[in-house]
Order: C-alpha cells, then structure tokens, then sequence
C-alpha cells in the first residue's frame, strides 16, 4: 500500500475533536510513508490534515475540478495537484491514485465520496480497503445494521 485517500471537510467542524484527527492521521500517513490524497482544498479539516502530512515529511497529493480552482484556495505545499473537468473524473483519479480509502468527519460532500467508494466495492469495481473513522461518534446515526463488504458494520 503506497497511498490513501483521504475524504473529510473543507470546513473547521464543530468539535475541536475533528480537527486534532485530521492532524493525527495527516502524522500517521507521513509515519508510514502513504501518499495522501485528497481534495486539495487550503481550508478546515483539509488544510489541517494537508498541514501535518506535509509538516511530517510525507507527500500530499489533491485532486480537483475546474470549476472549484476557480473558486477555492489550494494548498499551495502540495507535492502535486490535478485538476480535471467534472465531478466524476475528479473521483476517478481519486481511485486510481489510492489503495485505500477513509472518511474522516465532514459534511454532504464526505458522504457523498464515501458512499461512492462503497458502491464501487460493492459492485466489484474496485476491491480496496475502505473505512470510517467514528470520530467522537460522528457516524454513530448511520444504521447499525448496513454493512460493509467485510461484513462488519459501521
């Protein structure tokens, strides 16, 4: 495994909590030498996690759209940033980039990437690790009793 993905807000969140996690995992990739992908974005829980990888020596790689580097400050630190036409070919590159995948606290956004991720897997196109991290016990509402291709739940 060489590199992760990492899905989590733009947004500072409510908790101080995220944002301690988002730092603890940006040290963790750069601990154990993964590549982190993400969105790229120089803002909340992104900026934090980006900081920290980068901070502990490791490489950070972002993948965007046009549509929003036009709009959004970019990490200017970043080893490498792609920027693609849509949506669909962001999450794509997204795929190819990482051997796994995690969910960090976030918003609509978040869920939206995770539940891609699922999907896939589910649907054979990718068999990739992937997870949610219950920071604090944000994913805690989510049905207890769907779950993942390992057969554990959330």
């Amino acid at each position: 495994m060489n590199s992760i993905c990492i899905f989590l807000g733009s947004n500072p969140g409510a908790d101080p909590v995220y944002a301690r996690a988002a730092q603890d995992m940006g040290k963790e990739l750069a601990a154990r030498s993964l590549t982190c992908v993400y969105g790229g974005s120089d803002t909340g829980l992104m900026k934090l996690l980006a900081d920290s990888v980068l901070k502990s020596g490791g490489k950070v790689v972002g993948v965007t759209v046009q549509a929003l580097r036009d709009k959004e400050i970019f990490h200017p630190g970043l080893t490498q940033l792609h920027v693609v036409p849509t949506m669909h070919e962001r999450k794509g590159l997204m795929v190819e980039l990482s051997d796994g995948f995690v969910a960090l606290p976030g918003g609509v956004g978040t869920f939206e990437e995770f539940f891609e991720i699922y999907t896939l897997s589910l649907l054979g196109f990718h068999s990739k690790p992937f997870g949610l991290l219950n920071i604090n016990d944000y994913y805690a509402p989510l049905d207890a009793s769907w779950t993942m291709p390992s057969g554990k739940g959330f």
